[in-house]
């Protein structure tokens, strides 16, 4: 999943966002809220953390702007607040849940799990294509041969691909959606990933293959 993560404190933006990756999300951080709307806008996240306390705009701010033009991403707002007034402006602002500082790595993983839980629910567990099945609760690539379990960005570009089977992907689409603005990754580590997924489906003797088109971008399409 990808996370948008807006906390204008760098070094626990940059301690939150080492400790998501590990759990296998995708986090772009940003350290303010107009920051945040931008991010949004160009972006497809599946989930954002909030710091109430930003400048520019405050959180609850970007959450209010947020759900006005409809967005029901979920929404975990992070405060270093614990009145009760505080907690029912934010859940009435349209947060999902908020996590009062300081807390616990864990904890916070658990409410990112539950939030984004009926999320995951209403989408179907597995993508299938050919004889190829992508698990989205394990990571794991299927065949009738054996499975194999996919790193976290190589589970996302396999994911993205078989979300959309047959269609070109550029290399700077994928940048984007899976190392984010800020990474300080180059371009052709999209071409190295991509690779990677080609000796796996291969080795798990797939009958569908990463098609690259010169100059367009690369496609996910049965071997013939």
């Amino acid at each position: 999943m990808r996370l948008l993560l807006a906390e204008d404190e760098k070094a626990l933006a940059k301690a939150l966002k080492a400790i998501l990756e590990r759990s296998n999300y995708s986090v772009d951080a940003v350290y303010d809220g107009e920051a945040a709307l931008e991010y949004m806008a160009a972006g497809n996240y599946d989930g954002i953390i909030l710091d109430i306390m930003m400048p520019k705009k405050d959180g609850l701010t970007v959450l209010k702007e947020i759900r006005k033009k409809g967005s029901k991403i979920p929404v975990l707002l992070l405060t270093a607040k614990g009145e009760v007034d505080d907690k029912v402006e934010g859940l009435d602002a349209g947060a999902n849940d908020y996590l009062t500082k300081p807390f616990h790595a864990k904890e916070l993983l658990a409410r990112l799990r539950a939030m984004t839980r009926v999320q995951m629910e209403s989408e179907d567990s597995q993508l299938k294509a050919g004889n190829v099945t992508l698990d989205r609760a394990t990571f794991e690539l299927t065949t009738p041969k054996g499975s194999i379990r996919l790193a976290n960005k190589e589970y996302q570009m396999m994911e993205f691909l078989m979300s959309n089977p047959g269609h070109l992907i550029s290399s700077e689409r994928f940048f984007e959606k899976i190392w984010g603005y800020d990474s300080e990754a180059e371009l052709n580590v999209v071409w190295v990933y991509l690779s990677n997924l080609r000796k796996k489906l291969s080795s798990l003797d797939a009958d569908i293959q990463v098609r690259a088109t010169r100059n367009a971008g690369y496609s996910l399409e049965e071997l013939k």
